[in-house]
């Protein structure tokens, strides 16, 4: 007798089994595969969805890039170019957390902003430039 008949799965189901479970077997910390039967569930009916953040929750992010991202979050790009009142509607109608809504409202009245770059600036924030790359943010945005 083999040592193949000693096996309940074919060669090919034995390599594909492997190959399933190879990210924990070879240290990585997450699937290698993402299966819907495999994702968390999310929190029931009137129940908040649970934060991973630890920053402050007064500032927008615990770093520039990420307070960025945080206004990015709830600004689609259909509302750019775009004043100050047009982006707290949008930011309002995609349910943005009041840090956002409160640092939008710190944006000057009358100024139109391209980018969520641009915004960024506006409240003070610093967009950082990459060697290289080109700038995202508009070249002297109307202000």
């Amino acid at each position: 007798m083999s040592e193949r008949d000693s096996t309940k799965h074919s060669p090919r189901l034995d390599e594909a089994l492997k190959k399933e479970v190879g990210s924990l077997t070879h240290g990585s910390p997450a699937e290698s595969r993402k299966e819907e039967w495999r994702e968390q569930e999310g929190a029931a009916d009137g129940e908040r969805e649970p934060s991973s953040r630890t920053a402050d929750p007064a500032a927008l992010g615990p770093d520039g890039p990420s307070a960025r991202a945080e206004l990015s979050r709830h600004l689609r790009l259909s509302a750019f170019p775009g004043d100050r009142e047009a982006l707290l509607a949008e930011a309002e109608e995609n349910d943005a957390p009041e840090t956002v809504l409160s640092a939008l409202r710190q944006l000057p009245e009358g100024a139109s902003f391209a980018t969520v770059y641009d915004v960024w600036e506006a409240l003070g924030g610093e967009v950082e430039h990459v060697t290289g790359r080109p700038d995202r943010h508009s070249a002297g945005g109307e202000r």
